[in-house]
């Protein structure tokens, strides 16, 4: 005959027992603030890009990547700064990564950022590039190592993305403090234009190692609106007047031959042509003329990231000169009938004879809305993204004004007038100091 319980004792095995099952339960909730990104049964809320065979599955509450099999599982949602935790656990010798803020297309290690997921044990990686163990921003930053659990189990990993500061800790110890804006070797910036994108999927990247990860929950952070300043750069439009600017006085061969006296002259008579073609509306920088004015920065720029939103009307066309030299280019792909190629769409290096002149892709909005130009200028190499689209990647920009020589290392920029109404605003840059 069984002996029977007390009430007591029977509600306190009933609760001992239950213990494992409700700390299983408030482990897999996410921390607050936080959004769990992986249910623990299915892919729901990812999806799968440039897929090679099953690619990722789900088994026993885990996300994994098969052997001998890759492509990228993207989230759904785009995120700008955020906070993001996981743990993973690796195989022998397993190769994998994390996208941040990665397009939809691509190698994300290029036209976004990748984190590294590597066994760095493995014997295989022993004389890897520092930039390629585990937690690096492939290419770009290296990571303090040692912080990994031995192969089999399970890791956690934090990563912050708060502009451009980017911060990782595996297992609680910090291996990547990043700001992103100090990095000024113009190979790497040319290379890897996506590690300045503001906004982007996270994505998982097989490259065929069996990898498991688990717990995945994101926090969103509020970002600064375009009206601001982003951290790093200067105002070059204060949305007022038109101090810091300047009237376009020849070109850069005849300045060159002028003396100072002349050059004084006529600067003042184009500054005052600047006044009376280029007007500030509702915060705009707006190009009310009939010629071809541009309006220059007073100061010269050798490597830089700008940023600078515009519109146009109907049939318009305008254009950024680099260093002084022509020009990404700003015209209208979509009122028919279009002219002179326009129907390619903005940011293509219009000049260029030798080197590709057009965009990869129409990534213009609706004539007379406001679009985003963020162009990186390294060396002699130019990307141009539009609308958060890559446009023109790492492309040289030729000396339009002398074929024959290198571009020069410095100028101004300038807006260019092209008798068709055009508008400006939010513009900003940030000097990028030559050298690694």
């Amino acid at each position: 005959m069984k002996k029977l319980l007390s009430p007591f004792r029977r509600a306190w095995f009933l609760l001992a027992g239950a213990a494992p099952l409700l700390a299983l339960a408030a482990s897999a909730q996410p921390e607050g603030g936080f959004v769990s990104l992986f249910d623990g049964q299915t892919l729901a809320g990812w999806k799968m890009m440039n897929q090679n065979g099953a690619g990722y599955g789900v088994t026993n509450g885990v996300i994994y990547c098969p052997k001998g099999e890759h492509g990228q599982l993207l989230s759904e949602k785009e995120y700008s700064d955020f906070v993001l935790r996981f743990e993973f656990k690796l195989t022998p010798g397993a190769n994998n990564g994390i996208g941040l803020r990665t397009p939809p297309a691509g190698d994300p290690a290029y036209v976004g950022i990748e984190s590294q997921v590597l066994d760095d044990s493995a014997e295989q990686y022993a004389a890897l590039q520092p930039w390629q163990y585990h937690g690096s921003l492939y290419g770009i930053v290296a990571p303090k190592r040692g912080s990994q659990k031995p192969v089999g189990e399970w890791n956690e990993q934090e990563i912050s993305a708060i502009g451009r500061h980017v911060k990782i800790t595996v297992n609680g110890k910090t291996i990547i403090d990043a700001d992103l804006n100090g990095i000024t070797d113009p190979e790497i910036i040319q290379k890897h234009p996506g590690m300045f994108r503001t906004r982007g999927y996270i994505s998982l990247l097989g490259h065929n190692d069996y990898v498991e990860f688990r717990n995945i929950r994101i926090r969103e952070l509020v970002s600064k609106g375009k009206d601001e300043a982003p951290k790093g750069f200067e105002t070059l439009f204060n949305g007022r007047n038109l101090k810091g600017w300047k009237g376009l006085v020849g070109d850069p061969a005849k300045r060159a031959k002028m003396s100072a006296d002349n050059l004084k002259a006529e600067q003042i008579k184009a500054d005052i042509r600047m006044h009376e073609s280029w007007k500030v509306e509702q915060g705009a920088l707006a190009y009310r003329g009939d010629g071809f004015d541009n309006i220059c920065t007073k100061k010269d720029y050798g490597n830089f990231e700008l940023l600078v939103d515009w519109k146009i009307a109907p049939h318009s066309d305008s254009g950024l000169y680099l260093r002084g030299s022509p020009q990404v280019q700003i015209w209208d792909p979509h009122t028919k009938p279009t002219s002179q190629g326009s129907e390619a769409g903005s940011g293509g290096l219009y000049n260029n004879k030798t080197h590709p002149a057009g965009p990869l892709k129409v990534a213009d909005k609706a004539v007379g809305e406001w679009n985003r130009f963020r162009i990186l200028m390294a060396g002699d190499k130019v990307h141009v993204f539009l609308n958060d689209e890559l446009v023109v990647n790492n492309v040289t920009l030729e000396n339009y004004w002398d074929r024959k020589s290198p571009l020069f290392p410095a100028g101004q920029i300038e807006f260019q007038a092209h008798k068709t109404p055009v508008w400006f605003r939010n513009i900003y840059i940030r000097e990028i100091p030559a050298g690694k």
